[in-house]
């Protein structure tokens, strides 16, 4: 098998829940030492369900803090155009693989059929429509040939001895990269706001469809762990507290 062939192309991400310590219950404890003190513990395993006004109150009016107390860390698998975006958000920890320390697996992100590509309008206030045949015929063939022309490039420069951090340079961002990426309920509401474009959000976001698939695979599992914090979330219209 010759290195060509080794060469894959995707079209998806890969998030994954690794660990998590996140449940309504934190947001409710946390909220209560406020006015209970220690009298707050009792409140630690509390019945969440109960308390869902509580959650709703301080989502509304945007009392944050009780929103922290939790933890939820998701293996990511992207492209290097995706971390590019996601790492903006500075409210999460980040370990990510080194092109300095292991060869960089030939895996490509080529977008699907599905995927509008053709921009319409000015910066600010435009969209994205379906291509033409001929237009994703044109993707496919020279995003193909230019990433597995660039891994070749790669990998001749590494069989001549030269260094991992040298040779990774000649490589195009739609490469996949992987991470650890550990975050709180809070920080993940941000990025949820400005990474999902979904309808009855106070304030619309417009996000690139790449990270937007990242968006909807965390929202899946934070809805799952938390679903009165998710809830309130959505109800007051996707606003970061």
């Amino acid at each position: 098998m010759t290195i060509a062939d080794e060469i894959s192309f995707r079209s998806d991400v890969t998030v994954e829940l690794v660990r998590a310590s996140a449940s309504d219950a934190d947001v409710i404890f946390a909220a209560r030492v406020s006015t209970a003190g220690e009298q707050s513990l009792e409140d630690v395993d509390a019945d969440a369900a109960r308390s869902s006004g509580l959650v709703n109150y301080l989502m509304r009016d945007r009392h944050g803090s009780p929103f922290e107390h939790n933890s939820m860390t998701f293996f990511v698998r992207a492209p290097i155009f995706v971390w590019r975006e996601h790492m903006r958000h500075r409210i999460a920890s980040y370990n990510e693989e080194s092109g300095r320390y292991r060869q960089l697996e030939p895996v490509f992100y080529v977008p699907n059929r599905d995927r509008p590509v053709v921009q319409v309008g000015k910066t600010g206030a435009y969209e994205f429509l379906p291509g033409s045949p001929e237009q994703y015929d044109l993707i496919e063939t020279d995003m193909r040939e230019a990433c597995a022309a660039a891994y070749l490039s790669y990998q001749r420069m590494l069989d001549a001895g030269i260094a991992r951090e040298v040779a990774r340079m000649v490589l195009p961002v739609s490469i996949y990269s992987s991470a650890y990426v550990t975050l709180n309920a809070r920080s993940l509401m941000n990025f949820l706001s400005l990474r999902r474009k979904v309808e009855g959000s106070h304030f619309p976001s417009y996000p690139q469809r790449e990270i937007e698939m990242v968006a909807e695979r965390y929202e899946e599992e934070w809805a799952r762990l938390m679903p009165i914090t998710h809830a309130a979330f959505v109800k007051n219209g996707r606003v970061a507290p």
